[in-house]
């Protein structure tokens, strides 16, 4: 439990993270981020002597095939979240969350034939009612929402592919180093070019520290979840993934001072309407089952 409730508090923090990194700009926060996370996990490879499991995954062409789609999607997923965030746009970021696991259930039943409960079908009808509302009344298409939802959907499609097959250091070791030549590119083209973050008060070595943490930082709540979601109810993972984007929201709105339009709360409101409804059936589901198959 504390590693599940530990995974998603810290995602709903990274927005005050993040903005600390705001003198850099987006794809180079996710260069240092990707070229960290890599070095962080080749430690945990180290210490653990994992190295049999980690060749395994790498000699695997089909393994290695999904793991490279993985991480391109985590990488869009990324790139889009500290752009919103640093846009001023962290609300839209917290509204894509939300709608998250109804793109995932909606993924799940074009792909992979899964049939949709009523509930189901019910929370993507108001989810998409809410998308367009905000697009009727604001007049423009929430990508910042659309693209993390989309692309973190697909991101949990991919990872459901490999199952059990890979462990979740192994998985994220790959998913680093498939993308890490791009990142070393970039960082490097960027740094020749005179273009890497500013010196001065937001600049400077401390942002530089902040920006190789990013590693660790995001590293972490990943293995917690893959950790804790081993070890707890799928009910608890159901109801907790809730708990990131609504301190996104509270943070957007109190503490950053984003506006929230009336198209925003009205497309909020369906939203969570949608989210209520896709709570309710679920708390449904579990009780209609075996207490056996429900612990």
């Amino acid at each position: 439990m504390a590693m599940v409730l530990g995974c998603y508090l810290l995602w709903g923090f990274f927005p005050l993270y993040f903005k600390l990194l705001a003198a850099a700009g987006a794809v180079e926060i996710i260069g240092h981020r990707i070229m960290w996370t890599l070095v962080t996990c080749l430690v945990l490879v180290a210490l653990r002597r994992s190295w049999a499991r980690l060749g395994r995954v790498l000699g695997t062409p089909r393994l290695l095939g999904t793991l490279v789609a993985s991480g391109a999607l985590i990488t869009v997923n990324w790139l889009i979240y500290v752009y919103g965030v640093n846009a001023g746009r962290t609300a839209d970021a917290a509204l894509g969350y939300f709608i998250n696991p109804l793109v995932t259930v909606a993924l799940a039943a074009l792909v992979l034939g899964e049939r949709l409960r009523r509930a189901h079908l019910l929370s993507i009808l108001l989810a998409t009612a809410g998308v367009g509302v905000m697009v009727a009344l604001q007049g423009s298409v929430p990508w910042v929402s659309l693209g993390l939802a989309l692309s973190f959907g697909l991101y949990g499609l991919a990872k459901k592919s490999v199952g059990g097959r890979v462990d979740p250091l192994s998985g994220l070791t790959v998913e680093s180093l498939v993308v890490a030549p791009f990142a070393l590119g970039y960082l490097a083209w960027l740094q020749a070019a005179g273009g890497a973050a500013p010196q001065g008060p937001q600049g400077g070595a401390g942002l530089m520290v902040l920006l190789v943490l990013a590693g660790p930082v995001t590293a972490l709540p990943l293995l917690l979840f893959a950790a804790g979601t081993a070890r707890v109810p799928l009910s608890v993972v159901g109801l907790s993934q809730y708990l990131a984007p609504a301190m996104q929201f509270l943070l957007a709105w109190l503490v950053f001072g984003e506006e929230i339009t009336s198209a925003r709360w009205a497309a909020m409101g369906l939203v969570w309407l949608a989210v209520l409804v896709f709570v309710v059936d679920l708390l449904a589901q579990l009780r209609s089952l075996p207490r056996s198959r429900s612990r």
